[in-house]
This record gives C-alpha cells, sequence and structure tokens, in this order.
C-alpha cells in the first residue's frame, strides 16, 4: 500500500506498511494528508514501540544521543527519499553525458597513452563488478557510473587511434600538389588554402601529411575548391602551447587532420586535375557555392559589414577586421559571430513562424493537419542546408545536434526544451568527437544550454504552482507592442544573465578575460540582431536563387552596421578585461554546481549553492609564474613589482605577448633597454673592472645578445646565446635561458637553474615560479633553486610525438643553405640540401 492510496482511504498505516520507497516518492503531500502517516514514520523507526525516542531515555547525555540520532535517521530518510524521486524521474539517463565526459577529461589529462590491454581489463573488471551488484542497488549505480568513465576514455582512445593523424617534425621547403579544399580571404589581404596533399617532390617526404593549411599572397581566378594545385611551400610543424595549459595548436592539428601549415614560396599554380573521390567532389561543390554566395554578399553590402554578413550566412570570418572581433570579444558578443546554437535556432525560429503563418492562411487545411509538425520538419530540413552551406564546422554541427535533436522530439510528440533531449545532444557529440569535451566551445555552449532549460524548467514550475491572475483587460494597439517589448527584453535579459553567469568563468578559464558590460552589449545589440540580421538573413538565402535577394541584404547590412557601432561604443565603455589566471579547483567547483543545480528537480538542487560558494571562494587559487619563456627560448616574460611584465625584445609576437598578459594580469609591457656596455652590478666580480658604470633600467638590459633582468625578489634572469656566454652568470643568476640546441648546461655546480633550447623544442614552453629564499647571494648557501614547469611533461602523447624530430630537440643547429654549385638548378639543390 501506498501513501497517496491510504491517504485517499484514510486508513490507518502500520509501519510494515510503510515503505521507504513509496514513503519518500511524495514526502510532502502524503504526510500533510493524512495524519496517521506521521505516526507510521514515528513508529517505522527500529528499536521504537510507539513512544519516541526522546521519551525513552534518561539524562541530559543519552537524552541528546537520542535525539541526535533521531535526527540523523530523520536526514538520512530525506536525503534517500530525494535521491529515489530524482531517480524515478530519470536523473540517471542526465548523469550519462556528465560521467562521459569525465572519462574523456581523465584521458587526455593523463601524462601517457594508455594501453589497449590495461584498459580492455579494467572494462572487464567493472563490468563484472556491475554484473554481481545486481542486486544491490545503490553500489550497481556506481559501479555503473565507473563503467561509463571508462567507456568515456574507450571513445577518446579509439578517436585518439582512427585519426592517426600524420603532423611533420621539422620545417622544411617542398614541391607540393594538393586539391584544394578551402580558400579564405584573410584581413591582410592574402589567401588562406586548405589542400588535401597528393604528392611532394624534391623532396618527397616519407611521412607526408594528409592535409595542409598555407597562406599566399595572391591566387588566380581560375583556382577554387576541387581545383589541383602545385608550388615550392614552406612547411611547418604546430607550435605547442603558448604556456604550460594554455591552448594546444598541436592538439587542434592533430584532431582536425591538419598535419603542417605554413605559405607558398612560389604560386600555387594549376596543375593537370586527377581523378578525386565522390565525397571530395561533393566537398568542392558545396564550397565553390559557399564561396559564390560569400562574393555575392560581400560584393552587395560591403564593407566590415559585408565580410560579418558572409560570415552568418556561410561561416566565412577570416576577413573580419581584427578590430571588430576585439570589440566584439571585450562585449561578449563574439558568439554572434560564431555560426553556432543562437545561429541555428534564429534560422529554426523563422522558418517555423514562416511556415506557421503560411498555414494560418489556410485555416480548413491547418485544421485538420498537424501544421505544427510540418513546421518542425521545415525548419529541421533548413537547418541542414544552412549547416551544409556554413562550412559545417565543430561549433555548427554541434549545435545543429542539439536543435535536431528538439526538433525531432516535436515531430513525435515529445517536449523540445527538456533537459533529457539536451542529454542525448551531449551523448551524440561525445560519441561522434569527444575531443571537444576539453574544448572551451563544448563547456561553454552546453553550460549555457543547461543553464537556461534549468531555468526555464523552474520558472515553468513556478508559474505552475503560482494562482492564476485575473485575465487583463484588451490592451490597445499600442499597449500591446509596448507589453511585447517589454517582455522581449526582459527574456533578453534573464536569458543573458543565466548563459553569462554559467559561462563566464569557462571563459576567464580558458581566454583569462571577462566581458563585465556583456548584459549591457546583449541587451543592445541582441534585439537587432534577432529582428532584423538573422530574419532577413533568412529572406536573403531564400530569395537569392531567383535573384532577389538584394533589399533583405540591404536591410542586413544596416542591421550590422548599428551591431558594430554599439559594440565598439560598449568597449569603449568596458573598464575590464584580463582577469589572470583562474583556479581549476573553482572550474570543478562550479562545474558541479551546474550539473547538481540544472539536473536535480528536487530540494536537492539546493546542494549547488555550497558547490557554488567553493568555486568563488577558490577563485583566485591559481598560482602565477614570476617567468614565462616560449618554446623556441627567444622570448622571455618577467613579472615586476609594479604590475607590468618585462619582455627580452622589442617587438615580441603579439599573439604570444597578448596571450601571456592576460595570463598574468600584466598592467603594461616593458621594453628592453640596449646598452652598449654593462653595468657593473650586472657583471660577475671578475668582470666589473672592465664597465663604466652605466645606470640600471626597471625592465631588461640588453648587451649584444645576452640581455639579464632583476626580479623584485632580487633574482636574476639571463638570457645568453650560447653556454659561453652564460658561463660567466653561473655564480650570480637565479636563471639562465640559452638560445642554442646544441648547448649543455654551463653551471654544473652552481646554484643557478639553466633551460636550453633543446629542452624547450622537447618540452613546449615553461613557465618559472622563483622561491621566496632565491636571491643570487643566497642561492649557494641555501640550494634553493627556481621551480621549472614544462608544457609537455611526462611521455608523449599522438599529437606530440612529432616534436621529438625537429633539429632542436635532436640538439643540432639550425639549418644553414648549403652554396649552389651553379645557378641553373639552385632551388632544387637547396631544397634537396634541406632534406637531407
Amino acid at each position: 500500500m501506498t501513501l497517496s492510496s491510504a491517504g485517499k482511504q484514510g486508513a490507518k498505516i502500520a509501519p510494515s506498511d510503510v515503505s521507504e520507497r513509496n514513503l519518500f516518492a511524495l514526502p510532502e503531500r502524503a504526510s500533510q494528508d493524512v495524519p496517521q502517516v506521521r505516526e507510521a514514520l514515528r513508529c517505522s523507526t527500529p528499536g521504537n514501540s510507539g513512544e519516541p525516542a526522546t521519551q525513552k531515555t534518561h539524562g541530559p547525555l543519552k537524552l541528546w544521543e537520542a535525539r541526535k540520532t533521531e535526527t540523523t535517521k530523520r536526514a538520512w530518510r530525506a536525503v534517500s527519499g530525494a535521491v529515489v524521486l530524482e531517480l524515478e524521474r530519470g536523473a540517471a539517463f542526465l548523469l550519462v553525458p556528465v560521467f562521459l565526459s569525465v572519462g574523456v577529461v581523465a584521458y587526455f589529462s593523463l601524462q601517457y597513452e594508455p594501453s589497449w590491454t590495461s584498459l580492455l581489463g579494467m572494462t572487464v573488471l567493472a563490468t563484472g563488478a556491475v554484473w554481481l551488484s545486481r542486486h544491490r542497488y545503490s553500489l550497481q549505480l556506481c559501479l555503473l557510473a565507473l563503467l561509463l568513465c571508462l567507456v568515456g576514455i574507450w571513445l577518446s582512445r579509439l578517436e585518439t587511434w582512427r585519426l592517426g593523424t600524420r603532423i611533420i617534425g621539422a620545417e622544411i621547403s617542398v614541391r607540393l600538389t594538393g586539391r584544394v579544399v578551402e580558400i579564405e580571404d584573410m584581413a591582410s589581404g592574402r589567401k588562406r588554402l586548405t589542400l588535401d596533399v597528393i604528392s611532394t617532390e624534391r623532396p618527397k617526404l616519407r611521412y607526408q601529411p594528409e592535409r595542409v593549411r598555407l597562406s599566399a599572397r595572391k591566387v588566380s581566378p581560375d583556382i577554387g575548391p576541387g581545383s589541383d594545385v602545385t608550388g615550392l611551400v614552406r612547411l611547418l610543424p604546430p607550435a605547442g602551447p603558448i604556456r604550460p595549459g594554455s591552448y594546444d595548436t598541436s592538439f587542434a592539428a592533430y584532431f582536425s587532420g591538419i598535419g603542417a601549415s605554413g605559405f607558398f614560396l612560389s604560386g600555387p599554380e594549376l596543375s593537370s586535375h586527377t581523378a578525386a573521390p565522390v565525397t571530395a567532389r561533393i566537398g568542392a561543390a558545396i564550397e565553390r557555392a559557399r564561396q559564390t554566395i560569400a562574393g555575392r554578399i560581400r560584393q552587395s553590402v560591403g564593407g566590415p559589414e559585408g565580410e560579418i554578413a558572409a560570415a552568418l550566412i556561410v561561416g566565412v570570418r577570416a576577413g573580419i577586421p581584427e578590430k571588430i572581433n576585439e570589440a566584439m570579444r571585450k562585449t561578449g558578443l563574439y558568439h554572434i559571430i560564431s555560426i553556432s546554437g543562437l545561429h541555428m535556432a534564429l534560422v529554426a525560429g523563422t522558418v517555423m513562424g514562416l511556415m506557421r503563418g503560411l498555414f494560418a492562411l489556410f485555416p480548413d487545411f491547418s485544421s485538420r493537419r498537424p501544421v505544427k509538425k510540418y513546421a518542425a520538419l521545415t525548419a529541421l530540413l533548413a537547418t541542414v542546408a544552412y549547416l551544409l552551406i556554413s562550412g559545417m564546422v565543430v561549433a555548427a554541427v554541434r549545435s545543429f545536434i542539439m536543435l535536431a535533436v528538439m526538433l525531432i522530439a516535436v515531430l513525435f510528440d515529445r517536449s523540445a526544451l527538456t533537459m533529457r533531449n539536451l542529454a542525448i545532444s551531449a551523448i551524440i557529440v561525445i560519441v561522434v568527437t569527444p575531443h571537444e569535451v576539453v574544448g572551451p566551445s563544448f563547456q561553454m555552449s552546453f553550460a549555457a544550454t543547461a543553464a537556461l532549460v534549468g531555468a526555464y524548467a523552474a520558472w515553468s514550475d513556478y508559474r505552475t504552482r503560482r494562482v492564476s491572475a485575473p485575465v487583463p483587460a484588451r490592451r490597445s494597439l499600442a499597449g500591446t507592442l509596448l507589453h511585447r517589448l517589454l517582455v522581449m527584453m526582459l527574456g533578453l535579459a534573464a536569458t543573458s544573465m543565466v548563459a553569462g553567469a554559467a559561462t563566464t568563468l569557462y571563459a576567464a578559464w580558458h581566454f583569462q578575460r571577462v566581458a563585465p558590460l556583456s548584459l549591457l552589449a546583449n541587451l543592445a545589440v541582441m534585439p537587432v540582431v534577432s529582428i532584423i540580421v538573422m530574419p532577413f538573413a533568412v529572406f536573403a538565402s531564400i530569395a537569392m536563387p531567383l535573384g532577389l535577394d538584394g533589399p533583405f541584404l540591404y536591410v542586413m547590412g544596416q542591421g550590422l552596421t548599428v551591431m558594430i557601432y554599439l559594440s565598439e561604443r560598449i568597449a569603449d565603455m568596458s573598464p575590464l578585461d584580463a582577469v589572470g589566471l583562474i583556479s581549476a579547483t573553482s572550474v570543478l567547483f562550479a562545474t558541479l554546481a551546474l550539473v547538481v543545480g540544472t539536473m536535480a528537480t528536487t530540494w536537492l538542487r539546493w546542494v549547488s549553492l555550497p558547490f557554488a560558494i567553493m568555486s568563488l571562494a577558490t577563485l583566485a587559487g591559481a598560482r602565477a609564474p614570476d617567468i614565462l619563456v616560449s618554446e623556441d627560448a627567444r622570448l622571455l616574460a618577467v613579472v615586476m613589482g609594479d604590475g607590468t611584465i618585462a619582455v627580452n625584445r622589442p617587438r615580441p609576437n603579439a599573439f604570444t605577448i597578448d596571450n601571456w598578459g592576460r595570463a598574468l594580469d600584466a598592467q603594461g609591457i616593458q621594453p628592453p633597454e640596449r646598452l652598449k656596455q654593462w653595468n657593473p652590478d650586472d657583471l660577475p666580480p671578475k668582470m666589473k673592472g672592465e664597465s663604466k658604470g652605466i645606470g640600471a633600467g626597471t625592465g631588461f638590459r640588453c648587451v649584444d645578445r645576452v640581455c639579464i633582468v632583476r626580479h623584485p625578489s632580487g633574482a636574476r634572469i639571463v638570457q645568453a646565446p650560447d653556454a659561453d656566454s652564460a658561463r660567466a652568470f653561473c655564480t650570480t643568476a637565479s636563471l639562465i635561458v640559452i638560445e642554442d640546441a646544441t648547448a649543455r648546461s654551463p653551471c654544473h655546480n652552481a646554484a643557478a637553474a639553466v633551460i636550453t633550447r633543446r629542452q624547450l623544442a622537447q618540452k613546449g614552453s615553461a613557465e618559472i615560479f622563483l622561491s621566496p629564499g632565491s636571491l643570487p647571494c643566497r642561492a649557494a648557501s641555501t640550494g634553493s633553486r627556481p621551480e621549472i614547469r614544462f608544457s609537455i611533461e611526462g611521455d608523449y602523447r599522438p599529437w606530440h610525438t612529432q616534436r621529438r624530430f625537429s633539429r632542436e630537440a635532436r640538439g643540432m643547429p639550425p639549418y644553414e643553405r648549403k652554396k649552389p654549385a651553379s645557378s641553373a638548378n639552385a632551388p632544387e639543390k637547396t631544397i634537396a640540401n634541406e632534406a637531407d
């Protein structure tokens, strides 16, 4: 007998009739309906004969122990009842993508590649344990969670093995013939080509990459997607992380199938056409259509607006000026440019609205047919076409999967906006592309969607429980429009706040930047995008085959002009951008809070609050390094006392220094000071007599190719071109960086830590933490050295194995071109010598 039936019948309930599972399936309603339920609760306690436990004890101590025991039992019953209710509502299925993601993250966090036999053994053991625990429900759930984590590791391992991308290990010049996959217009005026490699010669590469990405000054109009081209190219292997823990170019290249990047030294020129497979011909046809549409949009709209319009419709973003990109990033509006769930939803919503309006013109047909399903099917087909024409980038594919699951749910009379549909979408994405789990795009998109779905569900529950308000009086047309505008603005504000709260920490963790005015920017810009830009982009796409897209593109361009103006003005007002390093522990607690808060439907959702508080408490727990060193040993950055960073090169790489500046939360950059001779304080004692006492600067001071800087702690950092130049500073420096792959540490017994270019080539960029007692004068006595961490620790993973083949990693000097014997065949001999 269940409590709900007991409440209706008014029967007495014996303790033996009260099932714990049924009791807490409806804990509040049952206990309030029938007074006997409270008696059953009290009597069902083991060892209780009808009298409260507190009345059977004697003395203050026993009374306190009895109350403590009773409170513990009640708390356990409340928790177990809520958990049972969550499981009955399908929480177990919602947790499937969570545990799969845990396995994926665990695989990509390993410092070695797990063997097939070890994975198979662990999986067999976990499967057997699940089967043996089939009679113990709670234990079986825990073991199933472990098994799902192993499945996530299997999926990641299989994807890594299946791709097996060939990546070159060293720079090389070669004559390459390839088939054009994609051509992009860059903001600098150059062209970027993605090529499927057909052959290489002079020299012929034995470890030939399958796909490369090259830039060229100009490309002939006759060259397009599907064309075979040839030219002399310079191929470069992908670099590693700019700093430990940052974005890994090698990882992205491996899972994108890009084996090398570089540029054309001559060409590209059309080559003799070879037979292409059917899939390549289909892809080339789609790419040619994309390029044609992008050219038409640029010609019709023009300027930066045309580049953004092309990005929104066909996904071509390379031509957008960097100034606009930066303004969109500072205001939190860059998600508008990148085709994602927002664009898919707006396209599907616009098409569904058009179809519903069209069907409304035929009321007799609409009353007899499921026109909502017809509209959903049309929207699904429209999103498929949009996905194909947008280039099928990873973010667009993931967003399409999420939207397709929801539209298919409508076709089968299911609710579209549910956590179950989101879980199905996440499972599909994890199975197809598990490496996306560790990327910012996956994390931010699913975090935002989960938060929005959870907030929508909570709001729906609130409206269901709320007492119905009286029907308002009929409004005038102006009042109706004003009311709808107010509702739309409130909806946009709520959406921006919920999505922003869910994704801000992930953005700060990956990019070390936030957009404090994102709410203002989204409230100002999103109505323009939702009402003008995207709907008219859909109208233009429909009218383009008929040649009637001009008026629609004009209106879209005007909307983009407003969007650019607002984003730039708000970006100028933004008080903050870089936030420094974010603790991984804080991100972990935030993820737990998000999972519990969005998936729980009972009072257990309040358990997310302590996790959120812990996330905020550990936000600043990341330890910022004192020094950063690039993987080619050419660039160093040292944190100074005034919040700036000192660099050793007058014109450092802009991308690298921007990333370092945001990670270190730098207030500015101090360029080096070039001197003709050293200051006495910078030289070892035996060399001080050679200097005339030039004043010291606050940043790096360089003479010839040797640069020295003094850290606020007193530690001295030296960059030297070779071991001979570095040997003089072994007794006075705390850290020496040698820009020579053939050099070994000259400071064998000294306290100075030495990093050579060969170490950096093998292990990637480095971050250095100076210990409090690392002053040069005390280093010898204390024996303390700086702590050095490299980007690549442990064994090489498949996306890093190419590093061991570079000249620097093998301790070889840079390649020097040999003088050709004759000018007639100079290029060929030069290339052949380089291959040797």
